[in-house]
């Protein structure tokens, strides 16, 4: 294999895993000692999908595509469940994922105006059975965001969103919002809007890691504005060093693959990425 990324890719495969190597390889090996390593102890994060993903797809193409990768984790956008849903509905949508076996870990993200949004959002996150929302409140409604966190007991993790939109363009400005504000009120990582803002997701997520609730994971073309999202190991974005970060702060929520690409149909481009990581953190 001619480089550390190839071995990458195959581990993501599981072709490693399940013992088949290049012919080469194993003529080379065969004859040597096998050298028993320790197992690698197990990752404290986990692997989902982010909503937004599938907002062009109906949700049983999301539930099968999701099947077919093996992600069982998922934030849900309201494309699926709208804000205004009843407990009815919530029940119905989320037992659409539940009985495939995928747990919806939190909702959003969801964008806060006023504050009967925000207390539409709450009650709709309590509805939905989780203790977490990914949201984006307008600056000014933040005092009220953390009158309903402490109310409801529920964390929010805000979403930065790179130079494209001026609410909370990285995780600095949103520490900077939220710093002296209740413990519950968190971050949710977007690495692919992170570089594309010009900032390092390994540092931003090191340096507030005790505010880190949420990941979104992806890969981008470039470290600006124009940067798009590629498939996972194609882009900028230096994956194994950002793995090693999570591990050296021990992070010990999601890391939800968000897609951004061929939205129409995603799958190809989603068992690429989700593959790549496999592959990453299996190293």
């Amino acid at each position: 294999m001619n480089s550390r990324r190839d071995f990458i890719r195959l581990a993501g495969t599981g072709l490693i895993a399940a013992g088949v190597a290049p012919l080469s390889f194993s003529q080379n090996t065969q004859q040597k000692k096998q050298v028993v390593k320790p197992a690698k102890a197990p990752d404290l994060f986990g692997l989902g999908m982010a909503g937004y993903t599938f907002a062009r797809v109906p949700i049983e193409k999301a539930i099968e595509i999701m099947t077919k990768v093996n992600v069982t984790n998922l934030s849900l956008k309201d494309v699926y469940l709208p804000l205004n849903s009843n407990q009815e509905t919530i029940n119905s949508v989320i037992g659409k994922f539940k009985e495939a076996g995928i747990t919806v870990y939190t909702v959003g993200v969801i964008y806060m105006k006023s504050e009967q949004a925000v207390d539409q959002a709450f009650e709709y996150t309590k509805m939905a059975g989780v203790k977490m929302m990914v949201g984006a409140p307008n600056y000014e409604l933040l005092p009220y965001v953390e009158k309903k966190v402490k109310e409801y007991d529920i964390k929010i993790a805000i979403h930065n969103h790179g130079p494209d939109n001026p609410l909370f363009p990285n995780a600095t400005d949103i520490w900077n919002h939220i710093k002296d504000m209740d413990p519950r009120m968190g971050i949710c990582l977007d690495i692919g809007h992170t570089v594309r803002d010009g900032e390092d997701p390994c540092l931003d997520a090191e340096r507030y890691s005790k505010r880190l609730f949420d990941v979104h994971i992806k890969d981008v073309t470039d470290a600006s504005k124009a940067g798009r999202t590629v498939e996972m190991g194609r882009g900028v974005i230096d994956i194994p060093k950002f793995v090693a970060t999570l591990r050296k702060i021990k992070y010990s929520g999601m890391c939800s693959l968000e897609f951004e690409k061929d939205m129409n149909d995603p799958l190809a481009g989603i068992a690429e990425s989700i593959g790549y990581w496999r592959g990453v953190i299996a190293v």
